[in-house]
């Protein structure tokens, strides 16, 4: 099996070092500097207990590579970038192989199964970062991460417990689940606080906030018959597998939404994580506020440039009623 690997940044970089590190066949897709740089240098991957440099192989777009019939294909861009990096990959000739949304949120699994017919989903557990080009970190110990796969939208089959087996020997923990999207939502509610981590910063305690958010996401759910599995802190197989360390010379900046920030990024993923469970609320009928408030939030941090912790806690809990 090659595994081409569809966005290089803080969870496609760390996942294809890792690889490639355990002499599996990789390919990246990357863009802009980070391409330049892998290209360069190597991709530089560093965690709690060792850097190494990974020469993986990395082209600029799909139509670069001849597609074989043992492909393997893991999205690994944020939410608002996939539908084009889909198109992309069918205008290249993508075609049975298995597409794998290794990526926060719901939606990509939808808009690949309009195209391909062979989806699987991938809950994500990896505190990793991207912040210098051909550099990635990630702060898990004693394995990279902990990703939860399965065919989509139910199942299993071979190319998940193939896949599986790659993490696994690359030291990411693997588990194939056939009921991978419950795990999915739940990973979605604990994303729900990443567009007020990126306003406010690592250090306000947003305890309040991510209840009210978490609370108006369960009854969205609720409402849309959508079942849940918590992934979260009180999973037991994080203590055992992802122990968060520090890595040396690399600051822990923050998750996906801070990092776009840092970056100067376009956009971030706040519509399709808030977004979602906004749109089930205005579907089903429970009432999202909170949630409705951070998609605003989310645009405004972009449309102002504002760089991580530009918000004042206090100012957030006033504008969702929290405040003492």
């Amino acid at each position: 099996m090659r595994i081409i690997i569809h966005g290089v940044g803080a969870i496609g970089g760390t996942v294809a070092a890792a690889l490639h590190l355990a002499g599996r066949e990789v390919i990246g897709i990357a863009r802009g500097a980070q391409l330049d740089a892998i290209r360069a240098h190597g991709l530089t991957f560093r965690t709690p207990d060792k850097t190494a440099n990974a020469r993986v192989p990395c082209v600029a777009h799909p139509s670069e590579i001849d597609f074989r019939p043992d492909d393997s294909v893991l999205l690994t861009m944020k939410t608002q970038d996939t539908v084009p990096a889909l198109d992309a990959l069918r205008d290249a000739g993508l075609r049975d192989q298995p597409v794998f949304c290794v990526q926060n949120g719901v939606a990509n699994e939808r808009f690949a199964l309009r195209r391909f017919p062979n989806v699987h989903g991938v809950t994500v557990m990896m505190p990793a970062i991207h912040l210098t080009p051909g550099e990635v970190a990630c702060f898990s110990t004693p394995r990279h991460g902990m990703f939860d796969i399965g065919r989509y939208p139910s199942g299993a089959d071979a190319a998940d417990t193939d896949l599986a087996a790659a993490f696994e020997a690359a030291n990411i923990a693997a588990f194939v689940v056939p009921d991978v999207m419950r795990n999915k939502y739940g990973k979605l509610i604990h994303n729900l606080a990443n567009v007020i981590e990126a306003a406010v910063g690592r250090g306000p305690d947003t305890a309040r906030v991510r209840d009210v958010l978490a609370a108006e996401a369960t009854a969205a759910l609720a409402a849309a018959g959508i079942p849940w599995r918590d992934v979260g802190a009180e999973d037991p197989r994080r203590a055992e597998l992802m122990r968060q360390m520090p890595v040396a010379g690399v600051e822990r900046l923050g998750g996906s939404s801070t990092q776009s920030l840092a970056r100067g990024a376009r956009s971030i993923e706040t519509d399709w994580l808030n977004g979602e469970i906004v749109l089930l609320g205005r579907l089903h009928g429970p009432p999202t506020p909170a949630n409705e408030y951070c998609t605003a939030l989310g645009a405004r941090l972009i449309r102002e440039k504002l760089p991580p912790g530009a918000i004042q806690l206090a100012e957030i809990e006033a504008a969702l009623g929290l405040a003492d």
